[in-house]
Parts: C-alpha cells; sequence; structure tokens
C-alpha cells in the first residue's frame, strides 16, 4: 500500500486510535491483489490463454522430449529497445499480441530490483546515490558485475536450492530432533559463489563420493541426498523406511534436473507421459546401493558421515584409534587361562580410549553424505509400489524417451550423474533456465516449473526458452554469466506499472511487457527488515541459529522426552542473523516464515506460493524481530537522519524504498510522526515500554517519547506493501 491509497486516511486515523491495529492495514491492503496471487492463481490464469493449454501430444512427440537447437534471432523493427537477445523474442511476441513494452523502470527502483534479485537484501542509501551520480553508459553493468561479486549473492541464490534439496536441520517425522546438515548447506553457499559450472554442481551433489579420489567437499555435497527424513520411532520397520529414502531421492533427482513427475511411475506405468513402472525402478536402482540404512527407530545409524576437523582435531584422532587398535590386539592376544586382571584392565582401557574418540567426534561439526555398499543390492520392481510384493529384477537405466546411456559411464550414481548433464539431455538445460526465470519473474516461462511433461504448460516463448538452454550449455553451465544475461535485458528493467488495459489482457505478466513486481519470500522479508534497521548480521556460514520465537511452540507436537523442548533463543548478534541461517525443523519451522509460505521442506520444493492473509500483517506488527527492527530503525533515523523532521523522515523512506518520497507521503509520515510525539508525551510509560520491548533494555533518556514515535512511524515504513515488495 502506497500512502497515497485510497485506503490510507483510515490507516492514519486507525493510528491515532490504536497502534495495533493501523499495521494489519498498512502491511497488507494492496493496490493490485490480482497479480499478488500470482502463484496460486498461475494454473487457472494461465488455462485461459490457448497457448499455454497442455500438449495433447503423448510419448516421444512431446515438445520438452525433443533435442534443442538454438533458435535464430526473431527480426524486430523497434531495435532501439532490445538490448540482446532476450528482449528480440519477448519484443516479436509483444509484437504479435499488439502490445509494446513498458518504459524502463526509474533508477532508484531498478537499482532496488537488481540488488533485491541477486543478494536477497535492500541497496544502501549510498549505492542507490552512487548509482545515481554515475552518469556512465555501463553504469548499470557495474553494478551488475559488483551484486554478482558479493559473497551474499551465494547466500541469495542458495535459498531456493535448498527447497529443492529439502534442506533442515531436523530429522522430520514425530520424533524431530536435530542433526547437523549445515556444512551441507554451506557449500552450496560457497559453490554458488564461485560460479561452479552447473554441471559440476550437479555431478558433486548427485555422485560426489564416486569421482575419483574425491575431497572432503565433494563428499559433503552428496549431503543433497542425505536430506531424506530420518523415522526414529520405535517399532518403524527398518526396510520399509530405507525403501521410502530411496524412492524420496528418485523423485527428487527426477523433479529437479528433468523437471518430471517420475513418482507417478512407482506404483503402475505413468498415465500421462511416456514413462513404465520398469523404468521407476531400473532409475531406482541407481540409488539402491546407498550405504545408509535410511534411518529407522531410536538406535538407527547416522552412518556414514563426514567430520570437519581441524589438522591438530585429525592427529589426535588418528592417535586415539592407533590406540584403539593397539589395544584391541592386545586383548585378542590374552588366551585362556591367563590372570582376569590384565584383561580387566585392557577392558577398561579400551573403554576409557573409546570415549575420548566418542568425546572429540562429538565436539567437531559432522554432516551426513553419501557412500555406496561394497556389495550390490538386487532392485526388484514393487508391484503396485508395495516393498513387501516383489516383482522381476531390473538393472540400473534410464527411461528410453529420453536420451541414450553414454557408453563410457559406470552403471552407477556417477554414471547417472554425468547421464544427466549430458548436452544430448533435452530437459535439463530447459528445465533450470525456466527456474532462473521464475526467480527474476515470479513465473517460469513453463508456468508448470516443476512439470516438464504431458499435463505441464506450454511454455509462453518456446523459443526463448531453448535459446536459453543453449546459451547456458554454450557458456559452460556459467549460472553467473546466465542471470546478467537476463538482469542486463530490458524485459527485465522495464517499469512494474501496470495499466488498467494490461492488467485485464495479461494479468500475470506471460506477456512480459513490464517489469516484475512480487511480494518478497519469507527470509525476504525478514532480511530486508533487518537490513533497513541496520541489526542484520552478516556473517556467512556456520551453525544454524535461533532468533526469538513464542515460548513453549516445540512443545505442541509431542517431542517432549526427546530433546529439543525448548527453542534455545540465540543471543547477541545471531539473533539478527540472514533467515538462510535459523534452524530448519520440519515440524515446527519457524513461525514467521511459515506464515509467508515457506516449506516443511518434508520433500522437494520447486516453487512456493504467495497467499495473502491477516496472519501476515500481524506477523510484521508483533513479532519481536520486526518490533526490534523498528526500534532500531527509529534510532538509526534520529541518529543519521540529520535534524531537521523532513530530513530525517526522507532519510527513513529512502532506507525502505530506495527512491525518495513523494511531497503528499512526506506530509503524511510527517503528521503521523507529530501525532504520536503528542500522544507519548502525556502517557509516557506507554512510550518507555514500547521501547524497552524492542531494545531488550529499560531506558530513562529524556527522549524515551520522541524515539517511540519515530518507532511509530519506523514501523508503518517496514510494513508498507511497497516495502515488502520487490517492484
Amino acid at each position: 500500500m502506497c500512502i497515497n491509497d485510497p485506503v490510507a486516511p483510515l490507516c492514519w486515523a486507525v493510528v491515532l486510535w490504536a497502534f495495533p491495529l493501523l499495521l494489519p492495514l498498512a502491511g497488507n491492503l494492496r493496490a493490485d491483489a490480482q497479480s499478488e496471487n500470482l502463484q496460486t492463481s498461475t494454473d487457472q490464469g494461465v488455462q485461459n490463454r490457448s497457448e499455454d493449454r497442455p500438449s495433447v501430444v503423448t510419448g516421444s512427440g512431446h515438445w520438452a522430449y525433443q533435442p534443442f537447437v538454438r533458435p535464430a534471432l526473431p527480426r524486430v523493427i523497434d531495435q532501439d529497445w532490445s538490448l540482446n537477445a532476450i528482449d528480440d523474442f519477448v519484443l516479436a511476441r509483444l509484437k504479435r499480441e499488439d502490445l509494446r513494452p513498458s518504459s524502463p523502470a526509474d533508477r532508484p527502483i531498478l537499482l532496488r530490483r537488481v540488488t533485491l534479485d541477486l543478494t536477497g537484501l535492500p541497496p544502501s542509501i549510498e549505492e542507490v546515490d552512487t548509482f545515481l551520480a554515475d552518469t556512465s553508459p555501463d553504469a548499470y553493468e557495474k553494478v551488475v558485475d559488483r551484486l554478482l561479486r558479493s559473497p551474499h549473492y551465494g547466500e541469495h541464490w542458495a535459498r531456493p536450492w535448498l527447497d529443492l534439496a529439502r534442506y533442515a536441520d531436523s530429522n522430520g517425522y514425530n520424533i524431530d530432533v536435530p542433526r547437523s546438515m549445515w556444512p551441507y548447506r554451506d557449500w552450496v553457499i560457497q559453490a554458488i559463489n564461485d560460479n561452479m559450472p552447473f554441471d559440476q554442481f550437479t555431478i558433486e551433489q548427485v555422485a560426489g563420493d564416486l569421482l575419483p579420489d574425491a575431497t572432503r567437499d565433494q563428499r559433503i555435497a552428496t549431503g543433497f541426498h542425505r536430506n531424506t527424513m530420518i523415522n526414529e520411532e520405535g517399532g518403524v520397520d527398518t526396510e520399509e523406511n530405507r525403501v521410502a529414502s530411496v524412492v524420496d531421492r528418485v523423485n527428487t533427482t527426477a523433479t529437479v534436473w528433468l523437471g518430471t513427475t517420475l513418482e507417478c511411475a512407482q506404483c503402475h506405468s505413468h498415465k500421462h507421459d511416456p514413462f513404465t513402472q520398469q523404468e521407476y525402478f531400473q532409475f531406482y536402482a541407481f540409488f539402491n546401493n546407498s550405504s545408509d540404512d535410511g534411518g529407522a527407530g531410536p538406535n538407527s545409524s547416522r552412518e556414514p558421515i563426514v567430520y570437519l576437523m581441524k589438522p591438530a582435531e585429525q592427529q589426535e584422532l588418528e592417535r586415539i584409534r592407533a590406540e584403539i587398535a593397539h589395544l584391541e590386539i592386545k586383548q585378542q592376544e590374552s588366551t585362556p587361562g591367563a590372570k582376569a586382571e590384565p584383561t580387566d584392565q585392557v577392558k577398561e582401557m579400551l573403554e576409557e580410549v573409546r570415549k575420548e574418540e566418542a568425546d572429540l567426534l562429538a565436539s567437531v561439526p559432522s554432516t551426513l553424505v553419501m557412500q555406496d555398499r561394497a556389495e550390490p543390492r538386487t532392485t526388484r520392481i514393487h508391484l503396485r509400489g508395495d516393498f513387501l510384493d516383489l516383482g522381476a529384477e531390473v538393472t540400473p537405466a534410464v527411461p528410453a524417451v529420453l536420451h541414450a546411456w553414454p557408453h563410457d559411464q559406470p552403471a552407477n550414481r556417477l554414471g547417472l550423474a554425468h547421464w544427466l548433464v549430458d548436452p544430448n539431455n533435452p530437459l535439463l538445460a530447459r528445465v533450470t533456465v525456466n527456474r532462473m526465470w521464475q526467480r527474476f519473474f515470479g513465473l517460469g516461462i513453463v508456468a508448470t516449473s516443476h512439470d516438464f511433461g504431458t499435463q505441464g504448460n506450454r511454455p509462453s516463448h518456446p523459443e526463448l526458452l531453448d535459446w536459453l538452454a543453449t546459451e547456458l550449455v554454450a557458456t559452460g553451465w556459467n549460472t553467473k554469466a546466465m542471470h546478467k544475461q537476463i538482469v542486463m535485458s530490458a524485459t527485465y528493467q522495464q517499469s512494474s506499472r501496470v495499466g488498467q488495459e494490461l492488467l485485464g489482457r495479461d494479468p500475470h505478466n506471460r506477456l512480459l511487457a513490464r517489469g516484475p513486481r512480487l511480494r518478497m519470500e519469507a527470509e525476504m522479508i525478514r532480511d530486508n527488515a533487518l537490513a533497513i534497521s541496520g541489526l542484520l548480521n552478516l556473517e556467512v556460514g556456520g551453525p544454524s541459529v535461533y532468533p526469538p520465537q513464542p515460548p513453549g511452540f516445540w512443545l505442541e507436537f509431542g517431542t517432549k522426552g526427546f530433546g529439543m523442548e525448548k527453542w534455545p533463543a540465540s543471543t547477541g548478534a545471531n539473533r539478527y542473523r540472514r533467515g538462510l541461517y535459523t534452524f530448519w525443523r520440519r515440524t515446527t519451522t519457524y513461525p514467521s516464515f511459515t506464515t509467508f509460505d515457506a516449506p516443511s521442506r518434508d520433500r522437494c520444493i520447486v516453487w512456493r506460493p504467495r497467499t495473502n492473509t491477516p496472519l501476515q500483517a500481524l506477523t510484521t506488527l508483533n513479532d519481536p524481530v520486526f518490533v526490534e527492527a523498528s526500534v532500531a530503525l527509529a534510532r538509526r533515523i534520529m541518529r543519521l537522519g540529520g535534524t531537521d523532521l523532513a530530513e530525517r523522515t526522507t532519510y527513513g523512506f529512502r532506507l525502505c524504498q530506495g527512491r525518495r518520497p513523494q511531497p503528499e507521503e512526506l506530509r503524511k509520515l510527517d503528521a503521523l510522526y507529530h501525532q504520536q510525539l503528542v500522544g507519548f508525551l502525556k502517557n509516557p510509560e506507554s512510550a518507555r515500554a514500547l521501547v524497552a520491548n524492542g531494545s531488550g533494555q529499560s531506558l530513562a533518556a529524556a527522549n524515551v517519547c520522541e524515539i517511540a514515535a519515530w518507532t511509530v512511524v519506523a514501523s508503518v515504513l517496514l510494513n508498507l506493501d511497497a516495502t515488502i515488495t520487490k517492484s
């Protein structure tokens, strides 16, 4: 909601009456609610256009299974608008629809958009001013290159990948206790920051442990498939649980790298796509050799595990294990009839040294990894999907409708990884660039980014999709180059303003006649508030943290007696880490994230819905993090915003939205400040309570009423629609 929206006078009147009633309205009334329900109404909206309806072609004739070739660039008249090949394809489609592209976005808005898209954080006022002062032709490109080099780029782009990888810090199921997976999360961040080619990024996660002389990092990468849930409840069937883990790995691999609903073939041949049940279990056979037991029952093993030891710790472990080996030999050498005392003494010494080993291993970070058994398992078809009802034996193989198996590759996960990234794969590059496009524009060129099969939607711009796919392969699977190509396009740089006629013709911006406008996702909303307020801790990586959440929340889910009954709230700077580092518990996902549509990560998630609910406004009003951010922003405005009221208001507004406020917006915010100051001067105790609640300390300063008044203004600014929206 902008300050000059028709509903604004009501909001300002309400704030005079009761502060808690204002912000839910300020945070959630939207000028164009249709576009903000983009994800949840995608299917209905897309189906209304005939060119986006599912293809009736079945089998190998379906468009997604055809090899892609680099399309010729379309001939367009308005060459002055196009900045790269993306624009040629978009403009050609707009011409066919008798539409014109929108004008470029204002520079402060564009800078904020691209900064949020590449790092997940808002630009500083200094960065905005530097960009506005730079009149060189490559000013925007310099910004893009700087953002791509930022360590926060990897953090931001790791987050959607962790949804795909179903990353969590806990086991799942009812006994949802912690496990150490954060080294895998940090591996993803580092790989993205290093611009690891996407084919290598794939190989290391699917089969890094099988690479020759696999490094520790390559083994950590295989944590992708150790993110399966672990069921430690009593009475769990070990084999059933192991099979469930293998099935999850099969389905996730097909979703992430093939955009295929292969899981539909687990119980019977696929009803719509050309995948048989036999092919499903041939694919299953690649994952059926993993040495982990899937984690079943209270005494299940977490092995295999990689420990992140420092050199001194590794030396100590080797010393301990050498001593254990020596004592074990000594124990075996004891013969019947020998004195009992020496034998008992060796036994005690052995127990002592083994405890030393256990204590050392418990003291260093570790993470779960993949590893294959020396003795392969036999794989059989599960009739009707029942692991107890076994059919014919099968060996590892890939679906016949897709590209051929490379003959020089072994029939294991490593061979499968190389098959996935084979340039002849018709799906991988298409699926990957489509997900990138979805991140920037809110909707993929193929709207059903999880399903490229016959029941999915056809691409809105098929030639553009294939051009992007060939470009990704041609650049050596260079992810940063692809992101730069997209954000440097005139298509991306358009204004997101939309008139009624265009909104009626293309409510979901499938034709790309305007720039993207999307409400931020859960972690971004929190990070944005913390960054604006100056509280955000920008440390990269490390163990997960525990920012404040409602007390007793975890106990509601039956975990008493198994640990993790109390949320161990972090203190100091760890309270203000990026949302990426918040401890992710599957059964009780961090409440404010859940409110803003974050998944539990029980399974692979390709896209998150975007909903509008009153709970979201209540969260940004009452959640301790947002209250603290409001107080901190108030103090920042008073400390750095100058001495004049208009200067301070402008400073706070620019921190939140990048641009300068319009005169009417400034007038209303200044009036709000005066109204609140008068109210707090009449009731200074309420001012003290508000400010102390946000700062965590009692304040006796004479200006407490001024701080409280600015806290109200700051909270309104943080709750404005434009503040939590990328436009």
